[in-house]
This record gives C-alpha cells, sequence and structure tokens, in this order.
C-alpha cells in the first residue's frame, strides 16, 4: 500500500476522532474542480464522508501551481461560516494539515442539487438567489474590521496565486490596451481589508437543500481576509456568462443577478455600499474577460459567445461604471 494512498491516510484520520473504519474502506472518486483530489469514503459500518486532497498543480491547460496549505484554510472557513450561519457550510470531520487533507461531512446527490445544474437547467429560482445573498452577506458582516478573523487568515499569497494572478495579472497580459484598468482593480483588491471572503462562490460550488432550498458553500480553498466585493463579483460573473450562454434565459438570470446584489449590499453599513458596489462594478467585467481569455476559462462557451463577452466586458473595462445597474444592462441577447 502506498504510504500517502487513501487508504493508507484515511484510517488514522478516522480513529482520530473516534471513528472506526472497518477492515477496509470503499474509496470513489468524486468529479468536480480542478484544484483537489476528492473522493467518497463509506467504512465498514456504512458510515459517509468526502475527502479532499489540495494538489500542487491546478488540473488545467495552463501552467498554475498552488500551494497545499489552501487546505488548511478552506477548514477554517468552512468552521467558521458553520459558526456564523449554520448549515451554510459542510462539517468538517477531521484535517491532515500536513497532507493538505480535509475529511467532511458527505452531502448526498439525492438531498442536493447543484445550483450551476439547475440553472443551466433553465431553473434559475430567484429565492435561491436571495439565500445566498443572505448566507454571504451574514458571514460577510459578521466577519466585517474583525481582527481575529483577519489574523486567522493571512492568505494573501494564497488569493495572489489562486485568483489575482491566474485570472486578472494574466488577463492583462493577454490585453495590453486594458493591462492598466485590469491592474488598478487587482490593486485596490489586494489592498482591500474588510471581511472574510470565501473566493470562489460559483455555482458549481453551491449545493442546494431539495428539502428547504438552503444553500451549502463548498470548496474555500481561497479562503481570505480581504474585499467581501470580490465574493460578490465572483457569483455575479456566472450568473452574467450563463446569461449570455442562455439568451433563452436572459430575464430570468439577469432578475437573480439583481435579487442578489441587492440583497448582498443591504447586509452592509449604508455608509459602504457605494464603495462595495463599484469595486463590484469594476471587477466584474474584468472576471469575465478573466473566465474567457485567464487561466481557467469556462467550458460551456463556444467562439461566439466568448467573442459576446469580450464586446461586454472590454468597453466595461476601459471605462468602469458605478453601479452594477449600468453593468447588467449591458448583458442583453445579441
Amino acid at each position: 500500500m502506498e504510504p500517502d494512498s487513501w487508504q493508507a491516510v484515511l484510517p488514522p484520520m478516522l480513529l482520530g476522532v473516534g471513528i472506526d473504519p472497518g477492515s477496509r474502506l470503499v474509496v470513489e472518486p468524486l468529479t468536480g474542480g480542478v484544484s483537489s483530489d476528492i473522493v467518497r469514503v463509506e467504512t465498514a459500518s456504512g458510515r459517509v464522508f468526502c475527502a479532499k486532497r489540495a494538489l500542487p498543480k491546478l488540473k488545467v491547460k495552463a501552467d498554475w501551481e498552488a500551494p497545499l496549505e489552501r487546505n488548511h484554510y478552506e477548514v477554517a472557513w468552512l468552521r467558521r461560516a458553520s459558526a456564523i450561519s449554520p448549515g451554510s457550510a459542510p462539517a468538517v470531520i477531521a484535517e491532515d494539515r500536513a497532507r493538505g487533507i480535509a475529511l467532511l461531512d458527505y452531502l448526498p446527490p439525492e438531498d442536493f442539487a447543484l445550483w450551476k445544474s439547475e440553472l443551466l437547467a433553465g431553473r434559475a429560482d430567484p429565492s435561491i438567489a436571495g439565500r445566498v445573498a443572505t448566507v454571504l452577506g451574514t458571514i460577510h458582516r459578521a466577519t466585517l474590521n474583525d481582527a481575529t478573523a483577519a489574523a486567522e487568515f493571512p492568505t494573501d499569497d494564497l488569493i495572489d496565486a489562486l485568483r489575482l494572478d491566474p485570472y486578472l495579472r494574466f488577463t492583462a497580459g493577454r490585453h495590453p490596451a486594458l493591462s492598466a484598468h485590469i491592474l488598478k482593480v487587482v490593486e485596490t483588491t489586494a489592498r482591500t481589508k474588510m471581511a472574510l471572503v470565501h473566493g470562489d462562490v460559483s455555482p458549481k460550488n453551491i449545493l442546494i437543500a431539495k428539502a428547504d432550498g438552503h444553500p451549502v458553500l463548498l470548496d474555500a480553498e481561497t479562503a481570505w481576509y480581504g474585499d467581501p466585493a470580490f465574493d460578490a463579483a465572483f457569483l455575479l460573473n456566472h450568473l452574467m456568462l450563463k446569461s449570455i450562454h442562455l439568451p433563452q434565459l436572459n430575464t430570468e438570470l439577469m432578475r437573480l443577478a439583481g435579487v442578489f446584489s441587492d440583497l448582498w449590499l443591504g447586509h452592509f453599513p449604508a455608509d459602504l455600499r457605494a464603495g462595495l458596489e463599484a469595486r463590484v462594478a469594476a471587477l466584474l467585467p474584468c472576471l469575465m474577460l478573466a473566465r474567457v481569455d485567464g487561466k481557467s476559462p469556462v467550458e460551456y462557451l463556444v467562439p461566439a459567445t466568448q467573442q459576446r463577452v469580450r464586446d461586454i466586458a472590454m468597453p466595461l473595462i476601459a471605462t468602469p461604471v458605478p453601479r452594477l445597474a449600468e453593468v447588467f444592462a449591458k448583458v442583453r441577447p445579441a
């Protein structure tokens, strides 16, 4: 047995938290994500868990490496988010920090739907966007100007390696005429320290409970104490891209974007909202362009819709607007 195989590393983790793994574990790969090896784990007694191991090199075409310590900060984010908003993240069962492994509660597909799949299937429920905004806004508000949270997540290097550099700087390098504008957004984002940020709030990382519709946020490997505008822009970007990909759902998806942004902004003190909205509005077109020309392009856009994204995003990067409604107005069927 290989010393770093799942069969070797998981039994001690389970025993360390008082769980008997039995004579042999059943380990099955799970799909999704480019940054981790993810498996379903079943003990001899039938208990089921999810195990994640951070990969040193991400599974994308471009050369993209990231520190394994991100797994520890994901665990820390999941625990803090669960304490702030119960049920908003999977329960953490155990952690092997040295190997970059987390053992989590398993959320079965018969009980939870992936929000990305729901959206791509045309099920654009605005109440779900509202619940996501409430969960995210609650976490942001609870950690606003929190020195303890800031000290717990000293992860500037991780957000840079996993988001700012591969998404924004890389894209700036591919668009010299827009480079200064994009790099200005990078600088503003990097220096803004306000709240605990998830860093990957995408529909592919949000499960929706079938029983009551509550969202569960996954994959917080880019957890960072920084600008909450990044989380909002990251999610809105996916809604924009899907509205371009599925023009027949443009009205419904744009409604979701409006519901999310209004409710999310409402969690912040009134004197912070205009600045937050302006930073989201500046980030959003940069992220749109990054998901076409960055290191991690979305898989569902074809060349024609990729160009449509460029046509929308590039003028907004060159001439930023302060209100999200002005960005949303540009995202209409061609």
